[in-house]
């Protein structure tokens, strides 16, 4: 059973972990503070190394968090069924509106640098994605020569692109509207009886 004390802990946990997912979506990794997370969760500075020793220990218990989410959402999606759009719009779509998709676009140049501990948390998060993709794809009537695999990294790589720009500039960018292309494209892909599947 669950003391009052080990629940107050798991809910300042929890605070300070969306306080710190917010804001490194918003200002990256590097620009947050200890002082940044505390008056975003209401937690004293003093808790947050307590709960997670570090400023890069805060960061991993973020993505480990996150990548559990999108694991959960994914895993949500139908797999049976008609093998047409409805697992396309309800996954790869969805995978692009879940709210740790802008966490995971800022943070992805940090993860790129040499060194970084978040590297294998992203080389996770993109494996999941294109696993996501690959199995949808194997049920379709794919053209002779195309795999599913390379096809799977090009929608996660357009998904991420997409969203990159959009981050940039979403006055000039319509993610929606270019998810929606992406769409298209891969319809144009299949024989026509399996275009408006789904």
């Amino acid at each position: 059973m669950t003391t009052r004390r080990e629940q107050t802990s798991n809910e300042s946990r929890e605070l300070i972990l969306n306080a710190a997912a917010e804001l490194f979506a918003e200002k990256g990794y590097r620009q947050t503070t200890f002082h940044d997370v505390s008056q975003r969760s209401g937690i004293s500075r003093g808790s947050i190394p307590w709960h997670f020793g570090s400023k890069e220990g805060l960061l991993l218990a973020v993505l480990e968090r996150s990548v559990a989410r999108v694991r959960d959402g994914l895993a949500a999606v139908p797999e049976s069924g008609d093998p047409g759009f409805g697992p396309f719009d309800l996954g790869v779509g969805a995978m692009f509106a879940l709210p740790t998709t802008k966490l995971f676009v800022t943070l992805l140049v940090e993860a790129l640098e040499p060194g970084s501990p978040i590297r294998d948390r992203y080389v996770e998060i993109h494996d999941t994605l294109r696993d996501h993709c690959r199995r949808w794809l194997e049920r379709l009537p794919l053209p002779p020569g195309l795999s599913a695999e390379a096809l799977a990294v090009a929608l996660v790589g357009a998904g991420i692109g997409i969203h990159q720009q959009w981050l940039l500039a979403p006055d000039r960018v319509d993610a929606p509207e270019a998810l929606a292309a992406l769409r298209t494209l891969v319809a144009a892909l299949l024989p026509p009886a399996d275009r408006g599947a789904g």
